[in-house]
């Protein structure tokens, strides 16, 4: 499995052809911030009007399935909700990441951007929210053929420091 990172900006996200786009929002954030903004944007204040509407709340376990052709070079968008701001930990990410996995081998995804639950207003560390998320791909290994990270060019830096840190640890032993 490959990892990739880009740039949480939709110029960038438009260079990276892929199946699909998960990313994560809260149920009390609004406007929705991170790639769920970007998405929304893209597509003319969609995930918006969804939200509006009450068929999207941004609730834990709810995940939303969008076309992201032709607006998006995604296939499919998919929006996980993240609950509470205020409540949202390692449990939480860990659950959300769990559900986005099975989703996308559910769907036959090979390979997709992904904006990392929580990530968005840094409620989690880079590098920490990159081992859970590769310590749970783990268990779906040969469904996956590459993920693409989105994050700032400054924590894909740090990702990529710790990842050599830790391959160079775990050689010690």
């Amino acid at each position: 499995m490959e990892l990739h990172f880009v740039a949480p900006e939709l110029r960038r996200l438009d260079e990276v052809p892929t199946e699909a786009l998960a990313c994560g929002l809260y149920s009390d954030a609004r406007p929705p911030r991170g790639v769920a903004g970007l998405v929304s944007w893209r597509l003319a204040g969609r995930v918006d009007r969804l939200l509006a509407g009450g068929f999207l709340s941004g609730q834990r376990g709810e995940v939303l399935l969008l076309p992201g052709r032709p607006r998006l070079v995604a296939d499919k968008v998919l929006v996980f909700g993240l609950g509470p701001r205020a409540s949202f930990d390692r449990e939480v990410f860990d659950q959300v990441t769990a559900h986005l996995l099975r989703a996308l081998v559910d769907l036959c995804i090979r390979s997709a951007v992904v904006e990392l639950p929580g990530r968005q207003d840094d409620a989690l560390t880079p590098e920490e929210a990159a081992d859970r998320f590769l310590a749970a791909a783990a268990h779906h290994d040969e469904a996956f053929d590459a993920f693409v990270l989105v994050e700032p060019p400054a924590a894909q830096r740090r990702v990529n420091q710790h990842m050599i840190e830790e391959k160079r640890r775990i050689r010690r032993f």
